[in-house]
């Protein structure tokens, strides 16, 4: 596959990117975190049926550090993040890029609304650390954002989604409360999931859960991710035995990952991915 060639380097928002990645760990070091770096080549990719991995001689390139750091988790370390590159087989346009960097962070006696004050917290940091002024966040419901009415199938509820709601999330947003349906990897109470995304200069930055901790919960939802993928005709993802195991051991505990590049973008005004990279 012939990649996309980007324009010539430049310096200023690499300068930019470099006072961003040091405002991060600056302050999850400030926080207590504990930087984790996690293997590159995986067993088992994602979970998410609509993730395509980079295959990697039989094997996979993560897509993101979610699976080991939660091994971690269960290990005993309570505020553990990682910084590191992903790697998703997926479109390629302004906003998605095949080789991208990821923070992802977990920390224990927490649910996922204990994320906004430390997600507020790393976004006003880095805002400093390029001199511009720190967004403030507003919170909606994914119930609010459909007007009440969300609907039942996920056809129609992606189709609103792209064509009408997520356009219009143009201030910083914490976007809560995705139908259980939509949980991934989080904790279910009800009718919802426990789940966060963050929108900041109209970019979805972050996902974040209360994480799931029950191992059987855990397996059937990669089943019927598996499932969902057969369906459409492509190969189910492998089953990633070691982090199911570690579900069960993990403490009470809030994660997210947010994606740094579109970090950047959001706060330079920058349109293109591949200028806040050093790119191929």
């Amino acid at each position: 596959m012939l990649l996309p060639v980007s324009g010539p380097l430049d310096a200023a928002r690499l300068r930019q990117r470099a006072a961003i990645l040091h405002a991060l760990r600056t302050t999850l070091h400030e926080c207590g975190f504990l930087e984790v770096h996690p293997p590159t080549i995986v067993d088992g990719p994602a979970l998410e049926e609509t993730l395509e991995p980079v295959h990697a001689d039989g094997r996979f390139l993560h897509t993101s550090p979610e699976f080991a750091l939660k091994r971690v988790l269960a290990a005993g370390l309570p505020r553990i993040y990682s910084i590191v590159p992903c790697f998703r087989d997926e479109e390629w346009g302004t906003h998605h890029a095949r080789e991208f960097t990821m923070l992802e962070l977990y920390f224990a006696n927490a649910g996922y609304l204990d994320l906004i004050p430390v997600v507020e917290e790393l976004v006003a940091a880095s805002a400093q650390a390029i001199g511009v002024a720190a967004p403030v966040f507003r919170r909606r419901t994914v119930a609010e954002l459909f007007a009440g009415d969300i609907p039942p199938d996920d056809d129609t509820f992606f189709l609103r989604w792209v064509d009408q709601i997520e356009p219009a999330l143009t201030e910083p947003t914490f976007v809560l409360d995705y139908p259980a349906r939509h949980a991934a990897l989080a904790e279910v109470r009800g009718p919802v999931s426990e789940r966060l995304e963050v929108y900041l200069g109209g970019l979805e930055l972050g996902n974040g859960f209360s994480e799931l901790r029950d191992p059987h919960e855990l397996r059937a939802r990669f089943h019927a991710s598996a499932a969902r993928r057969i369906a459409c005709g492509r190969p189910p993802h492998p089953i990633d035995e070691g982090v199911i195991a570690a579900s069960g051991h993990m403490p009470r505990a809030a994660g997210i990952a947010i994606g740094v590049d579109r970090l950047v973008m959001a706060l330079t005004g920058e349109t293109d991915i591949a200028r806040v990279q050093v790119s191929r």
